[in-house]
């Protein structure tokens, strides 16, 4: 045994005497993890955030987070005599004069946008794929409150330069604030304490940012790892893979090295976009001043949604007995995003309601296999979609040289057309690729071949297709069915859930839920003549092709590893 061996070895058995981790150092190093690309969704998110926490450590050794007024005389000579907050002074200067400065600014916002949009599309991927179910609704709340302090995060974290673009924006959140019937007031002054903008909101959201939203998101991050890590990793249907086990690679070696170089890769994405991208250039808007105003301006993209609704939304105002009452401003920007959070975290809930569904599922569904789950996240998307855009409403009315108001009626009508067009096409797409996929099973592979028969006829030849391929076409599951209560004769009585008016929602609900394509009887065997493919061989216990058999636990041979 060599020195470094031995070195090795002594320090292990130091620690494992005191700590007794090598247990679990050993069960974590075997943890399985499955190799499919939209698994890597959530690492980028991961790995953005601890790249917003690298970055944000540097900024705050130089960033002043102060309100005082103070005149500029630094290396931007644009700006030189100006008046301005000593935090906008401070991020100027932060910008020009600290070595590294400018390019630390640029990757922790790049990063800030990587880093919702890395959680708004692992959202999306575990909602098609049905990984918010049993065990698994409350890490999906989890996420769905981390996507919430997000944005929240990012609200706050581009408000502190207090130039002219973020002080427009905390002036839209004050008006929020404000809207909000009978108590808006009080939230205001408490916010911003006192009138707008007065001198204590900089440093209150500056606590805010650097504190208390990173510790509550580094928390909910290391729950949702503990969770996962807890109840097992999800992974795609195809061939042996079961509620049971956990195909893929171990922790280590495969993975950790996977996962290291995918770090290194995101965090040299987000350097070269830093380094050619320009984003957010504080010095060309100047510092805020309420009396200025500036065209063409949005804020971040996860954000735009919500002034699109305050673009949209008809002027409608109550005064009662002196009171005013902002429903134009209090209802697009608290109405649309408290429904959109609310039905994402009660979805799990709602669909095992409907369905009642009480089984465990570790394994994925493909989207088209959930028609009517998949087109209402569409329509969902779509919604947000059309929000979205309509934040711009005045660069799209310039670009395409139409009237602004006729870009207002234009998504006023959207907004309720584009969902339910969404749904419709959605669903008849998912319910043609379930047909395709049953063609498939049933006749085999078109092979582009065409053969003529002794009788004169002209036919295509098929090939059957592979293990891998009908095992993840025969995978769906299908959600349980519901059946409506029988007529009754005077002998045989529905059940009480069934009589009443919620149960005959909950029957009709479940009929449009579960609406798929059945399955061909007898797994799809084709006749191999021709006109359809020869069955191909059922194995079970295989952990794919290629790839040794799994035990019920997940162990696989070979150094395949196991499932937790």
């Amino acid at each position: 045994m060599s020195a470094t061996e031995k070195a090795l070895e002594g320090t292990g058995k130091y620690l494992d005497d005191r700590f007794h981790a090598a247990r679990g150092t050993r069960a974590f190093l075997r943890k399985v993890f499955p190799d499919h690309w939209s698994f890597l969704l959530g690492e980028i998110a991961l790995y953005s955030f601890i790249i917003l926490l690298l970055t944000g450590t540097f900024l705050t050794l130089f960033f002043q987070p102060s309100m005082t007024d103070v005149v500029y005389h630094g290396s931007y000579t644009p700006l030189h005599g100006v008046h301005m907050s000593e935090a906008y002074a401070s991020t100027v200067n932060i910008s020009f004069d600290v070595r590294g400065g400018l390019l630390m600014r640029q990757i922790h916002h790049w990063a800030a946008i990587l880093f919702v949009s890395a959680i708004v599309c692992h959202l999306l991927r575990v909602f098609f794929t049905g990984a918010f179910r049993k065990p698994r609704e409350f890490n999906w709340i989890i996420g769905v409150v981390m996507f919430t302090l997000a944005f929240t995060e990012g609200l706050f974290g581009y408000s502190l330069p207090d130039d002219l673009l973020s002080g427009t924006g905390l002036r839209i959140l004050e008006g929020v604030l404000l809207s909000i019937p009978i108590v808006g007031t009080y939230l205001s002054f408490f916010l911003f304490g006192g009138q707008f903008p007065g001198h204590d909101i900089i440093p209150r959201l500056y606590i805010i940012h650097i504190l208390l939203i990173p510790a509550l998101l580094l928390a909910l991050i290391t729950a949702h790892l503990f969770l996962m890590f807890h109840q097992k990793h999800t992974q795609m249907p195809g061939k042996g893979a079961t509620d049971k086990n956990v195909i893929g690679q171990q922790m280590y070696p495969y993975f950790m090295a996977k996962t290291g170089a995918w770090f290194f890769f995101i965090f040299g994405v987000t350097a070269l976009l830093s380094t050619f991208a320009q984003i957010n250039p504080i010095w060309i808007y100047g510092p805020y001043n309420p009396t200025s105003i500036s065209a063409s301006s949005q804020p971040d993209w996860y954000m735009g949604f919500l002034e699109g609704a305050l673009r949209m939304w008809p002027s409608w105002r109550w005064n009662v007995d002196g009171y005013s009452f902002a429903f134009n401003v209090f209802v697009p920007a608290l109405v649309p995003l408290n429904m959109l959070l609310t039905k994402l975290a009660m979805w799990p809930f709602i669909e095992q309601w409907i369905t009642g569904d009480k089984r465990e599922h570790h394994v994925l569904d493909r989207p088209r296999n959930a028609p009517t789950r998949t087109a209402l996240g569409m329509a969902g998307v779509t919604f947000y979609g059309i929000l979205w855009l309509k934040n711009a409403n005045n660069v799209v009315a310039r670009f395409l040289n139409i009237s602004l108001y006729l870009t207002t009626e234009i998504a006023r009508y959207a907004i309720f057309i584009g969902p339910v067009v969404a749904y419709w096409v959605t669903k008849r797409i998912c319910l043609g690729l379930q047909r395709k996929d049953v063609h498939i099973l049933e006749h085999g592979i078109e092979t582009g071949i065409i053969r003529q028969l002794p009788n004169g006829e002209y036919i295509e030849e098929t090939r059957p297709p592979s293990e891998r391929l009908r095992a993840k076409l025969e995978a769906r599951q299908g959600l349980p069915q519901i059946e409506a209560p029988a007529a009754t004769d005077g002998e045989e009585v529905p059940a009480p859930s069934a009589r009443s008016g919620i149960g005959k929602l909950r029957v009709r609900l479940n009929r449009v839920l579960t609406e798929s394509i059945p399955l061909p009887t007898g797994n799809g065997r084709g006749h191999g003549n021709g006109h359809g493919a020869e069955p191909a061989a059922v194995t079970t216990g295989e952990s794919g092709d290629g790839q040794p058999p799994a035990d019920q636990d997940g162990t696989a041979d070979g150094g395949q590893g196991t499932a937790d």
